[in-house]
């Protein structure tokens, strides 16, 4: 027995849990860094072009929607390529990739490119897009009973990066003219991607056995890799669910931002002195901010934390708590419908106005998000061959990146019909999702391993 395969069957240790940990908390903290500040930036670097306003418009979408559209082409890639030559080279290739498109986002911030800005997004989305190895390194080292928890560890992950994020995009605004001249988001994600990966180089042993990985052909989309998460017809609703789920959180995240300011000027214009957000606005200026875009901004940022901390208090707390005592069947089922739930409370406080309905609901809705994803992607991995873990996980991972690129267009889209609209469709389509998730759980089983398909027999910290 060689030592990878010792280390397997011992369990996995703490270390490589602590990077798999990090690498997606540093994945994500880019995107909580970047989402309120793209905007700002793809604004003031498209000025110089001249262009239109509805040019402008045109390319800031394209940029904040660049991320996810190199994560749904490069996430199978990654998958596939992590069965074949491990997992441990492929997350430190996207480590290493991090470092350097981070670097290069603080570079274009100093140089005023547009150009460069967008190769930096375009980069990170790529270097990125290794979540589907870390998930699968996951699976690797943990068993079907603990695998709900070792997901949830991503998700973890997930939420503190984006609570993460937005803190220092406010700290921003306290350096040089403003947050749209500060280079150091960029820095601080590129040092911490540093970190990460010096912590790979030393911690992170490999998961998969020589003898486990899989040889086939390179490309560069795996449509192959489609059709064998799609051969399980369970799968492909779970699929769907999965879909359905992220579109619906893409767009009220998406939305979100526009929703408070709208609020936000609400109170401005009518002057209001009492309620929860104006007491808000009554903290931000005690802090030192006086122009009224600054404390808009630094309100919009200080909501995306208070959805970046609950779901770090679920993800990472209340989630890995019920998981192995309660079926991802009965998780997901009630997460999805705590969301349909947050979704119809978040429309009221839109239409009445009301910012501290609005915190409710978002709360809910976050808690409910943060059951369905680790329990849709054990589920899916539970009912995958040990052997095509990466390249099911890599389509599952694009699934999620495409719907986060439909959410924002259509959240948006609904959103200038009426702010209330989107949360209604959410409401709508989150039912539909019940109704798959329902059909899907009863129709699929566990994948059964054959004799040369070893199960890892460790636990998850």
């Amino acid at each position: 027995m060689d030592t990878t395969t010792k280390h397997r069957h011992e369990g996995p240790h703490r270390g490589s849990l602590l990077v798999i940990f990090l690498t997606v908390f540093i994945d994500l903290l880019g995107f909580g860094i970047v989402l309120p500040l793209l905007p700002i930036y793809g604004e003031e670097f498209a000025v110089q072009h001249g262009l239109s306003p509805a040019q402008t418009g045109w390319i800031i979408g394209l940029l904040m929607s660049s991320f996810s559209i190199m994560q749904f082409i490069f996430l199978p890639l990654w998958g596939r390529l992590s069965d074949r030559y491990g997992r441990r080279p492929i997350l430190m290739v996207g480590l290493a990739g991090s470092v350097v498109f981070y670097t290069l986002f603080g570079l274009a911030t100093v140089w005023r490119s547009l150009t460069w800005l967008f190769v930096a997004r375009l980069g990170a989305g790529i270097a990125g897009a290794t979540i589907s190895t870390a998930q699968a390194y996951i699976a690797d080292t943990t068993t079907a009973k603990n695998r709900a928890k070792g997901m949830a560890l991503i998700g973890a992950a997930f939420a503190l990066g984006f609570t993460v994020g937005p803190v220092i995009g406010a700290a921003s605004l306290l350096v040089g003219e403003g947050a749209q001249f500060s280079p150091w988001p960029g820095y601080v994600a590129a040092l911490l991607s540093a970190f990460a990966f010096l912590l790979a180089v030393w911690l992170l042993p490999e998961s998969l056995d020589v003898e486990q990985r899989h040889h086939s052909r390179w490309t560069l989309l795996d449509r192959s890799a489609w059709g064998t998460a799609l051969a399980v017809p369970s799968i492909g609703l779970l699929l769907l669910t999965s879909f359905i789920a992220v579109m619906s959180f893409g767009s009220f995240e998406s939305t979100l931002a526009l929703e408070v300011k709208t609020l936000y000027q609400g109170v401005v214009q009518t002057g209001g002195t009492t309620g929860l957000l104006s007491g808000f606005i009554r903290t931000v200026r005690g802090f030192g901010y006086s122009s009224s875009d600054d404390i808009q901004l630094v309100v919009v940022l200080g909501t995306f934390t208070y959805l970046g901390l609950i779901l770090t208090i679920s993800q990472g707390f209340l989630v890995r708590r019920v998981a192995g005592r309660v079926s991802e069947g009965a998780m997901a089922f009630g997460g999805i419908l705590a969301s349909v739930v947050g979704f119809g409370l978040f429309s009221v406080a839109v239409q009445r106005s009301g910012y501290g309905l609005l915190c409710v609901a978002m709360a809910v809705i976050v808690v409910g998000f943060s059951f369905v994803t680790p329990s849709l992607q054990s589920l899916i991995s539970r009912r995958t061959s040990s052997r095509r873990q990466g390249r099911v996980m890599g389509v599952a991972q694009s699934i999620s990146s495409l719907a986060r690129i439909v959410g924002p267009v259509v959240g948006i889209r609904l959103f200038t019909q009426s702010p209330p609209l989107p949360s209604w469709v959410s409401t709508a389509v989150m039912v539909i999702a019940l109704l798959f998730l329902v059909v899907a759980v009863r129709a699929g089983v566990d994948h059964v391993a054959t004799q040369s398909e070893r199960e890892p027999s460790g636990d998850v910290i």
